[in-house]
């Protein structure tokens, strides 16, 4: 590396957020932040960081897509079987992060995690692409395999098996949903004195505050 990492430094320059703009609900900024967001940064735009634990309490993170957000949570889909599949098996819970760097924003979501219902991750399912909807049947994701070659001959017979016919969502993958407890909004500011606003759902209602940058 030719480059040091430790000089590399951002200044960011944004909009204040400030209380007296943030609505009650949450769901209400994010989803306006979100909109933005896909017009900024494009097909990066649903792009989030999702945490979870496994049954040792070791974290574990990677980046998938959300697909759905409303009042109930923002939901994501996968396959049950992977390794995030059995960490929320054995602990419901998940942390998610958004980035989008152009916006200079941040967002954090905690909460609980539950399947979505088997109508919901159906009508998705159909909405896919046709080698997107083989390819939940090709990965056996997580799985230890010996090369590529194995993907590919797998991914052969699944077309031929499918071949002229409309491709069943498999009864291993479907959609997650996060419900959140907690939301965090970050816009970054000059000088390291970034905003941040907390939402926390307690006694059945969201409340929100200011925390120090």
């Amino acid at each position: 590396m030719t480059r040091n990492i430790a000089d590399i430094r951002r200044d960011y320059e944004g909009g204040r957020l400030e209380e007296s703009m943030v609505p009650a609900e949450p769901m209400v900024l994010f989803d306006e932040w979100l909109t933005l967001a896909l017009d900024s940064e494009g097909e990066d735009g649903n792009v989030m960081t999702l945490a979870t634990v496994d049954s040792q309490g070791l974290p574990h993170a990677r980046i998938v897509l959300l697909k759905g957000s409303d009042e109930r949570g923002l939901v994501f889909y996968t396959n049950y079987h992977s390794h995030k599949g059995s960490e929320l098996a054995n602990v419901p819970h998940a942390a998610l992060v958004f980035w989008w760097p152009t916006l200079g924003r941040q967002v954090r979501v905690e909460g609980r995690v539950e399947l979505v219902a088997e109508e919901e991750s159906d009508a998705y399912f159909d909405s896919r692409p046709r080698a997107s909807q083989l390819g939940a049947w090709v990965a056996t994701q997580s799985v230890v395999i010996p090369d590529r070659h194995w993907i590919e001959e797998r991914q052969h017979r699944f077309e031929q098996a499918y071949e002229g016919q409309d491709i069943p969502r498999p009864v291993h993958w479907g959609g997650y949903r996060v419900v959140p407890d907690m939301i965090e909004f970050w816009q970054g500011q000059p000088s390291r004195l970034h905003d941040r606003i907390r939402y926390e759902y307690r006694d059945e209602s969201w409340r929100s505050f200011r925390l120090a940058p």
